[in-house]
């Protein structure tokens, strides 16, 4: 599992902001979402308020919320408006398929519960608040911002390259 370098370089304004916004929110989904929406001046409309309940699937441990976010915003780049428009919902997969798969080289999974195993040496369920308490002392937080900001460059490379 490879680990992308420049997902930790401090210097990089994407890999700041995720880090900003992660410690405001504590939201991986909506900190992927609204950094991408910033940078790329995309139209979310309802979008952020609907990816609330997002993190691993509402704390579940399945999809990690920074896919879902990011995922969404390629969705608004690279979408369709009209539900007949087969070559569009078409054409929005190559995209989306790349993402996941180097989210996957890069951070193990796109499963939340296992990129946690994997990075910290164990799953911890965050909707128990004794098990969420132990992995912020794990430095699970530090953790889930490397995992954002890897989410966010891998999409924003994706975007870049279209436009």
């Amino acid at each position: 599992m490879g680990k992308n370098p420049s997902s930790t370089d401090e210097d990089n304004p994407l890999v700041s902001k995720v880090k900003e916004i992660l410690m405001e929110s504590g939201n991986c989904a909506q900190t992927s979402f609204v950094v991408l929406q910033e940078e790329f001046d995309l139209d979310g409309g309802q979008i952020l308020r609907a990816l609330t309940p997002f993190p691993g699937i509402a704390l579940r441990g399945e999809t990690c919320g920074a896919v879902i976010g990011s995922l969404m915003a390629l969705g608004l780049e690279f979408g369709r408006d009209d539900l007949s428009d087969w070559r569009g919902y078409i054409g929005s997969l190559p995209s989306a398929r790349r993402f996941c798969k180097r989210f996957e080289e890069e951070n193990g999974s796109t499963d939340c519960a296992s990129i946690l195993e994997e990075k910290l040496g164990r799953n911890y369920d965050l909707a128990d608040k004794t098990e969420a308490l132990e992995y912020a002392a794990s430095g699970g937080p530090d953790v889930c911002s490397e995992v954002v900001a890897s989410a966010v460059q891998i999409a924003s490379e994706a975007i870049r390259k279209k436009r």
